[in-house]
C-alpha cells in the first residue's frame, strides 16, 4: 500500500519545523559527525534564516507531510538551483524525495526554466541525485565543514 502525503507550499510559520527536520539529518551532511567545523553551514539552517528565505521571491519551498508530521522539504533558488531536498530518516526510501523533486522541477519548468538544474549534493545523497538524472560536474569539494558534489541535470 502506498503512503499518502499532503504536499503544500511552505509558509514562514513552517521555518522552525523545516529547520528541525534538516538539522535532524546533520550527521549525513557534515564532515565531522558532531558538526564541528560546519558552524556556518548549520547556522544557515536556523529558523530565522529559513524564514528569511521563505519570504524571498527567489526561493520556492514545498513540504510533504504524513499524518501531520513533516516528512520532507524541497526548495529551489532562482528557479534553477535545487537549494534543499531533505527527507526525514523515517521516510528514506519511500519516494518522498522523488515526489518533491518532480513537483519542484515541474513548477520551475512552468515558470520558464529551460530544463537546466544544479545541486550541490551531499556524498550521502549522491546516488539519489544520480537516480534522478543529475551528473557530477566536478570533483568532491569541501567547504565550511561539509563535503559535496556539484551536479547538473539537463532535460
Amino acid at each position: 500500500m502506498s503512503r499518502e502525503f499532503e504536499i503544500r507550499p511552505a509558509v514562514a510559520a513552517d521555518a522552525a519545523a523545516i529547520s528541525a527536520l534538516i538539522l535532524s539529518l546533520q550527521p549525513y551532511l557534515t564532515i565531522e559527525p558532531d558538526g564541528s567545523g560546519a558552524e556556518e553551514f548549520l547556522l544557515s539552517l536556523s529558523p530565522d534564516i529559513i524564514r528569511r528565505n521563505l519570504q524571498d521571491a527567489n526561493y520556492r519551498y514545498q513540504l510533504a507531510f504524513e499524518g501531520g508530521a513533516l516528512a520532507g522539504v524541497v526548495a529551489l533558488r532562482d528557479n534553477s538551483h535545487l537549494f534543499s531536498l531533505y527527507v526525514g530518516s523515517a521516510w528514506h526510501g519511500q519516494g518522498v524525495g522523488r515526489r518533491l523533486w518532480e513537483l519542484a522541477r515541474d513548477a520551475a519548468l512552468a515558470r520558464g526554466n529551460p530544463g537546466s538544474f544544479t545541486v550541490n549534493s551531499s556524498t550521502f545523497a549522491e546516488a539519489m541525485y544520480r537516480h534522478l538524472g543529475f551528473t557530477a560536474t566536478g570533483p568532491v569539494a569541501e567547504m565550511h565543514g561539509i563535503r559535496f558534489i556539484p551536479m547538473r541535470l539537463e532535460l
